[in-house]
């Protein structure tokens, strides 16, 4: 008797522990998407992708004017000119890939730069709306199917914890 007694308290237990968790949930990407610090950052990433953007075109002018000078003249050319010019085409093609690929990776690289601070900023301030109102778990509502009626929508605490007004 004594043994099924302490069964049943074993399986009772958990589930009472799961009603008393108080879970919360909020859109984490809208209030990202709201935070103040963004338009810096996305204006520092315009700016950057702007000036890649200029610097592929110039080595793409180059390669095409260089492409099309060797297009047009190549009746009086040596043999060894020509393959001379096809070389100084192909360095250029090279650079370019290089420099496009190069210019990915860097831009990538500002880009978490820029941006992890702001992410460490809005999880910090989810885990203190967290710690404030004693919510067990705070979900992100982006992978949520379903949310029930005792789940509270902590996205204004969080919003107002980051100074976000709207």
């Amino acid at each position: 008797m004594l043994k099924k007694l302490f069964l049943l308290l074993l399986v009772v237990t958990p589930l009472s522990m799961v009603a008393q968790d108080k879970l919360a949930y909020v859109n984490a990407d809208d209030i990202f998407a709201k935070m103040p610090e963004l338009k810096e950052v996305e204006a520092k990433l315009t700016t950057k992708g702007e000036a890649i953007q200029k610097n592929i075109a110039a080595i793409e002018k180059e390669y095409n004017d260089k492409a099309e000078a060797f297009r047009t003249d190549t009746t009086s050319l040596s043999e060894a000119i020509i393959i001379d010019r096809g070389k100084q085409l192909e360095d250029l093609r090279t650079r370019y890939e290089t420099f496009v690929q190069s210019s990915q990776q860097e831009f990538e690289k500002e880009r978490q730069t820029l941006l992890t601070p702001l992410q460490e900023k809005l999880r910090n301030a989810i885990k203190a709306v967290g710690d404030e109102n004693g919510y067990t778990y705070i979900f992100n509502a982006g992978a949520l199917l379903h949310v029930g009626s005792n789940a509270v929508d902590a996205g204004s605490k969080v919003k107002t914890k980051l100074g976000i007004t709207n």
